[in-house]
């Protein structure tokens, strides 16, 4: 099922892409994913998103639970969830992971952030499911 946008705040994805944005200014490609995130992360507080790092995200198979079997980059404003990367390209493995992450968090709206780019906005893909 696809949201229409009047389900969907696009604001918050805007504010989460213009503190990556802030981030990659000041750093560049080719760090570390571990690195982006932490920065990132900070970025968040300080533009005043309230974010949770590699958050567990459970899965259901049959009558079977597993409490841990994704963990999510980073969930933004528990509506969010972002996936980063600091790859030379994203490929559809990565959209089919962070899809993957918004079916079993319950969450509608994602963004797969590739932060080894000389613009972010050519690594940024948003989604709504």
């Amino acid at each position: 099922m696809v949201a229409t946008l009047k389900h969907v705040n696009p604001a918050l994805t805007h504010a989460i892409i213009g503190s990556a944005i802030t981030v990659h200014r000041a750093l560049g490609p080719g760090l570390l994913e571990s690195t982006y995130r932490a920065c990132f992360v900070n970025q968040l507080a300080i533009d005043g998103l309230r974010a949770r790092q590699e958050t567990a995200i459970p899965l259901r198979y049959n009558d079977m639970h597993v409490e841990f079997a994704y963990r999510a980059d980073i969930i933004v404003e528990d509506r969010v969830v972002v996936e980063l990367k600091a790859v030379e390209a994203l490929l559809p493995v990565h959209q089919a992971q962070l899809l993957t992450y918004l079916k079993h968090s319950g969450l509608r709206v994602g963004l797969l952030i590739n932060f080894n780019v000389s613009q972010l906005i050519k690594g940024v893909r948003r989604f709504v499911i």
